[in-house]
């Protein structure tokens, strides 16, 4: 780790490192200094061709430049080779950010205000690129939220799979099957082109938001590695998923597996405070079901990865990944009773 330090130009010595972050896929840290940095490996098993997140950053960060001089958009710091990563003798990329004093993160949405005032900084990202190029952008994970795609994968891994794991998953895998309607819908609205294709950010979790620790509002949105050509409802869905239940896709007691209304209406309130007005109706009328296809696709990833073998997902007991599908399944049939479509 020394020598990528040295690699941005700065000592090693000047500095304290900390492990932060919750995320499961990089690994993150902060150089605790004079002046203080973010320093990130990114996983290269995930993101294969981790080329394409700088690329496909510069191009944001020079169209909003242009055009939005204003929005605050992170950028990472150049190497002193003026590379945007530097690489370690594993193959694995790192990269340099400044870090944002008096910023903090949260794991779990608790007031309507965090809800809007997430949602909205999340939106105002999509409504800036809105007049971008889309088709300059590559994906950073090939068909990331295709739910189609992750039906399929979870059909092959079923197929693959040993008895023993299928016997442990087949009250699961019973539930994935009968929410198999949400891929019809969802083959329709891409299918038929009822849904325009953005620039979206695809992991809109909460923890992605910097919030001023003094008053708790949206600073800035971090962790931009899958901005990438996508539809208005991965991001919103993936707020619904993770804002509105009280609880985290790791809680074992289902019965805390609630629809909390008044965060659901924030966050809806807070996105179409930035995009109502670019939005279609075709994709206003396909509001409700966002949240339930990014609900459903999270299931149908920790079955089939239960039912892989756990490779993908990094688990700390046995059945952990079940867990997680249950957990999803029941916030899923939770929206389907508070969201008819």
């Amino acid at each position: 780790m020394n020598a990528i330090i040295a690699s941005f130009g700065l000592r090693p010595s000047d500095y304290a490192i900390d492990r932060i972050g919750t995320g499961h896929i990089h690994e993150t840290y902060k150089l605790k200094g004079e002046k203080s940095f973010v320093l990130q490996r990114v996983n290269k098993n995930v993101f294969k061709q981790p080329e394409i997140i700088a690329s496909n950053l510069l191009l944001a960060s020079d169209f909003l430049n242009r055009n939005f001089p204003d929005y605050y958009f992170l950028r990472s710091i150049p190497s002193i080779n003026k590379t945007e990563m530097v690489y370690d003798a594993e193959g694995f990329p790192w990269r340099l950010f400044p870090c944002l004093e008096n910023t903090v993160t949260i794991d779990k949405v608790d007031t309507r205000e965090e809800a809007f005032s997430a949602a909205s900084e999340f939106a105002l990202l999509t409504r800036c690129l809105d007049k971008i190029e889309v088709g300059s952008f590559r994906e950073t994970i090939p068909q990331f939220q295709d739910l189609a795609l992750r039906y399929r994968q979870f059909e092959i891994a079923l197929t693959c799979s040993n008895n023993e794991r299928k016997h442990e998953a087949e009250q699961i895998i019973v539930l994935c099957k009968r929410f198999y309607h949400l891929v019809k819908n969802y083959n329709t609205l891409i299918g038929n082109g009822l849904l325009r294709l953005r620039i979206t950010h695809n992991d809109t979790k909460i923890s992605n938001i910097l919030f001023d620790a003094s008053t708790r509002k949206a600073v800035c949105v971090i962790d931009l590695d899958t901005l990438m050509p996508g539809y208005f409802i991965y991001d919103l869905g993936d707020m619904v998923r993770t804002f509105v239940s009280p609880v985290s896709e790791e809680e074992k007691d289902f019965s805390k597996i609630i629809f909390r209304k008044e965060i659901y209406d924030a966050l809806l309130e807070g996105y179409l405070f930035q995009m109502d007005s670019v939005m279609s109706p075709e994709e206003k009328s396909a509001i409700p079901f966002a949240g339930k296809m990014m609900t459903y696709i999270m299931a149908l990833r920790f079955t089939a990865d239960y039912l892989s073998g756990d490779v993908y997902y990094h688990t700390d007991y046995p059945g952990q990944n079940l867990v997680r599908a249950g957990n999803q399944l029941k916030f899923l049939e939770k929206l389907e009773e508070a969201l008819p479509e």
